[in-house]
């Protein structure tokens, strides 16, 4: 009896504990659902700092991309590089009128050094009619971007709500360039090709950058970048970067991209995915707010710290004719004189005041001097 006992003792017990692993099992299932959930909805947050998987970011089109196009692809390719890298530049009417900034872009390239044979490498991508009609009749390369009805063909200010909509449009632009497997340079069309910049490139960098303010160590995030130029690697890690910096623009919506990127340019996620980020220094990627002072080995100027289109297009004409007399020295004299541009002329008026304060701010809090700022005031 005693033996009968215990074993239907055991036995009750192993039916106890049967149920009591049933019910631990049931629990953790639940747990584990619970995470998923809140896991999926965190992902799919419209804030920029939702918990991304690299993975999903790079096998999966975010429908902030442009969608794939038949007509680019084809562009794209005829412009090509044998490594699949292209120049690209953007254009609309105001800028693309005769003699205005698109004649004197293209002009730079005729007259700098080993540039001229870049320009069958150059995608002019228009953003209206007209400037696509002008672009064809100047260059092989041209591709229209829908803009979903906002209207791009006059003159952009710095920081109005077409500037805005014009710089995010960009940014989400060379997003998909980078998801169709294409690396690029992209440029700004105030920005004087001087000389061949892709000896200047780091090997390392799958994120290259102008400044407007050098600090003299291309690796420092504290520099301060100008959007207006960048070289770009097309892999997973920067296909992963363009859509965060511009899911971005949520968590920043009165900025533009360039003052996006220097928020989100230290963030942690940027890190972990180990994008290496690199800035171009000024004495090859000058320009008017810190101008190289090499002329032996700069490659671009850039019209910025500038406000308006027609003292671009005064000081770049300056800009081009200061590079011409020194292209017309013989070559043992380049090598032995030093000089300077004449410009910024036009580009000092008054009315860029507000765009040096921005910028000052910022030169107090990265601790760069303000000896940059003085000849402008």
């Amino acid at each position: 009896m005693k033996d009968s006992g215990s074993s239907g003792g055991d036995a009750a017990a192993g039916g106890g504990g049967s149920h009591l692993l049933v019910r631990r099992v049931m629990q953790m299932t639940m747990v584990v659902v619970a995470f998923v959930v809140v896991w999926i909805l965190m992902y799919n947050s419209s804030s920029p700092f939702a918990i991304p998987v690299f993975s999903r970011y790079i096998t999966t089109r975010d429908s902030t991309m442009i969608s794939y196009d038949p007509e680019l692809e084809s562009v794209l390719r005829n412009a090509s590089m044998e490594n699949k890298t292209v120049i690209i530049t953007t254009l609309n009417d105001a800028w693309a009128e005769p003699n205005s900034i698109f004649d004197i872009f293209l002009k730079s390239f005729h007259l700098g050094i080993e540039t001229e044979r870049l320009l069958k490498h150059l995608v002019v991508i228009t953003l209206d009619q007209k400037a696509h009609a002008r672009c064809q009749a100047l260059h092989p390369h041209c591709y229209q971007l829908e803009t979903k009805g906002d209207n791009f063909t006059k003159e952009a200010f710095f920081m109005t709500q077409d500037y805005l909509k014009m710089m995010w449009r960009r940014i989400q632009f060379l997003g998909s360039v980078l998801e169709m497997g294409y690396s690029f340079v992209f440029t700004d069309t105030d920005i004087m090709w001087l000389r061949n910049p892709f000896n200047e490139f780091y090997n390392d960098g799958d994120f290259q950058i102008a400044c407007d303010f050098y600090n003299g160590n291309s690796n420092d995030l504290n520099n301060l970048p100008n959007g207006g130029f960048n070289y770009v690697k097309s892999n997973e890690k920067t296909i992963w970067f363009y859509k965060f910096w511009l899911n971005s623009r949520k968590a920043y919506p009165k900025m533009h991209d360039q003052d996006v990127f220097n928020k989100i340019k230290m963030n942690p996620l940027i890190q972990n995915i180990k994008l290496k980020i690199r800035f171009l220094g000024t004495m090859h990627f000058g320009g008017f707010c810190q101008p190289s002072k090499e002329f032996n080995q700069v490659c671009t100027m850039h019209a910025n710290c500038c406000v308006g289109l027609d003292n671009k297009v005064n000081d770049l004409k300056i800009l081009l004719d200061d590079w011409s007399k020194y292209m017309a020295l013989p070559n043992n004299t380049k090598l032995n004189v030093h000089p300077s541009w004449t410009v910024p002329q036009s580009c000092k008026c008054r009315r860029l005041d507000p765009y040096i304060n921005h910028f000052t701010d910022h030169s107090k809090r990265f601790g760069l001097s303000n000896l940059f700022f003085l000849h402008w005031k």
